[in-house]
């Protein structure tokens, strides 16, 4: 019966489609190519499990009635992204496998652990750090796993505070370019470098950061009480952490790793113009040295690491993403979009406000990455009729990540923390009280870095 009920809601929604586009005044191709992307784009959203035959079947019909060929096909496949991600993933499994991470947990909650509402700040600012440095679902890997741990210690329900750090990943991931795959998807579309984002990104990152954490800190006054009394009944703080294992040496290799990825990207920009190198050459190649210098260490494991610590599905299913989106740019639909968009009043601001939203409520109810894919060339096109381009992809990715506070399927980490805390036996949050919690994070957090972006504009 649900099957039937998905199946006529796809067909449904089609024909609302077809006589929309017709509306619009849209020629047979452009028609063709929206109606299969967006039936796609429906049928993954519906039946998200076998999201990876859908695209492929999608791709197959872009190019079997010619509305992509196959050099576009690879020029819109992203192949740049996929190997960034690729790379990342090893050198955080490799930190991860070295409980690299977890070590520095220790020796945090060790120093301040002593205040509940102290303990949370930390927390939630180390959550978003860790996200904009190796990303978001790493950060949500590890930082649930150590709140497990300090929420085991002091014997109470772990799922608000996981909440909370989840929170905080998703927002602090909007900092640097390696925080979110969108992130990196807008770096190498718009030319941004890492600088850009410490420049741009990283203020308002920070701020919305702050201020989740205080709104947290409100929301969940309850729980930090119970916490709070938990600590003070355990005068001697300990390990919660459980001693992890790791030799000097072991600290001394991920440490390189580590921050040689961190300064790599912060100089890449600049080195690339000291050498003569086309723009993104050293993005892609710092994490691609970083990566490979981590399988040189673990060299008898390199098979292993590749097989099991990089997500091949997701890879597949971005590159089928991303040349389905490229057909719209293909048979012109993001051009006839974007100067729709540029004649409604208000200009620059409106038009913010609309991508935003946009990208937003794609990002909450389906994925980040394929919201930030269908919106960019879109963005593209703004910037080739006199748009500040510049503006509108910080609004992009801001809306990205902020809105994936918003449901508890609008961001890979939150599915990875209530995944984890599943596996544990533990029951986790409704989808009802997650939207009670995180659209008022999300409208709070979106406002703030709308009026800073606005109030910024005219130095873009």
């Amino acid at each position: 019966m649900e099957g039937k009920v998905k199946l006529s809601v796809l067909i449904g929604s089609m024909m609302v489609l077809l006589a929309l586009s017709a509306l619009a005044g849209l020629n047979y191709r452009q028609i063709l190519t929206i109606t299969i992307f967006s039936t796609v784009i429906s049928s993954i959203i519906l039946f998200w499990s076998i999201r990876i035959p859908i695209a492929m079947l999608g791709v197959f019909l872009l190019l079997s009635f010619g509305l992509i060929d196959v050099p576009s096909l690879i020029k819109f496949a992203n192949i740049d992204v996929v190997l960034f991600l690729v790379a990342t993933m090893i050198i955080v499994g490799f930190l991860e496998e070295r409980h690299f991470f977890g070590y520095l947990m220790n020796l945090i909650v060790a120093k301040f652990g002593s205040d509940a509402r102290r303990l949370i700040r930390i927390l939630m600012l180390i959550s978003g750090i860790f996200s904009a440095l190796v990303g978001t679902i790493s950060s949500a890997l590890f930082m649930t796993v150590s709140i497990l741990s300090i929420a085991r210690y002091y014997k109470l329900n772990p799922v608000p505070y996981v909440v909370m750090s989840v929170f905080a990943s998703n927002i602090g991931s909007s900092a640097t370019v390696m925080g979110n795959p969108v992130g990196v998807l807008i770096a190498l579309k718009s030319g941004l470098t890492f600088n850009d984002f410490i420049r741009w990104a990283t203020p308002i990152s920070l701020l919305s950061l702050i201020l989740c954490i205080e709104v947290c800190l409100r929301v969940f006054k309850k729980e930090i009480e119970q916490l709070d009394k938990s600590i003070k009944l355990k005068a001697e703080d300990r390990e919660v952490g459980g001693g992890l294992e790791i030799t000097s040496r072991e600290l001394m290799e991920s440490g390189i790793v580590f921050f040689g990825t961190v300064i790599g990207l912060a100089l890449y920009s600049p080195l690339e113009n000291l050498l003569g190198l086309k723009k993104n050459s050293l993005l892609l190649g710092v994490v691609l040295s970083m990566a490979g210098l981590a399988l040189l260490i673990e060299r008898g494991r390199v098979r292993e690491i590749i097989e099991h610590r990089v997500e091949w599905a997701d890879m597949v299913f971005f590159i089928m993403l991303f040349a389905s989106v490229g057909a719209l740019e293909y048979v012109g639909i993001t051009e006839v979009v974007a100067e729709a968009l540029s004649h409604v009043p208000g200009g620059e601001v409106t038009v913010l406000i609309t991508l935003i939203a946009m990208t937003g409520i794609l990002s909450a109810f389906l994925d980040n990455v394929l919201a930030v894919a269908t919106i960019a060339p879109i963005v593209e096109a703004f910037g080739n009729v006199g748009f500040k381009e510049n503006l509108l992809w910080w609004g992009v990715l801001f809306a990205g990540t902020y809105f994936g506070n918003l449901t508890l399927i609008g961001s890979t980490a939150n599915i990875v923390a209530m995944g984890i805390l599943e596996k544990r036996g533990i029951q986790t949050i409704s989808f009802k009280d997650w939207i009670k919690y995180g659209s008022l994070i999300t409208l709070l957090t979106i406002t703030l870095a709308i009026v800073l972006l606005i109030l910024q504009a005219p130095l873009m």
